[in-house]
């Protein structure tokens, strides 16, 4: 392994030190039983999928409303407006991302879905809804 990979047990023994030290550090592998697990910092988990987009296409439709497809997704909104259809694209974009979250399992251990992992870790990385918006890119 690239990776020196911690003991639970010590861990557990010297918790202060080991969050500071993923904190100040970086990321720390940890294993319990069979069981090995990661522990990294918000800014790690940010920058780890930092260059992931969400890719979208829009469409303008007939009758002059903008349909947007999240192209990774799951995710087609159709509005009146630009604004309006990017509001509801970040709005199904976090419902989805706390829906995958709330049955995690489920969702991570479906062949469909197993591959949105990536796009649902991004989302919640996000401090706050204009930050999920701004994530949407489209053409």
């Amino acid at each position: 392994m690239m990776h020196t990979t911690l003991s639970a047990t010590d861990v557990r023994k010297n918790w202060s030190q080991f969050n500071d030290d993923v904190v100040r550090e970086g990321p720390r592998f940890v294993r319990r039983n069979r069981d090995e697990w990661v522990a990294l910092s918000s800014e790690h988990l940010e920058a780890a999928f930092d260059h992931l987009e969400i890719n979208s296409t829009l469409f303008i439709e007939n009758d002059k409303s903008y349909t947007m497809s999240v192209n990774d997704l799951d995710i087609t909104e159709n509005a009146e407006s630009l604004e309006e259809v990017l509001d509801l694209v970040a709005d199904a974009l976090v419902d989805y991302a706390q829906e995958y979250m709330d049955s995690f399992q489920m969702y991570f251990n479906s062949p469909n879905r197993r591959k949105h992992l990536p796009y649902v870790l991004k989302l919640i990385a996000q401090p706050d809804y204009g930050a999920v918006r701004s994530l949407i890119v489209y053409a």
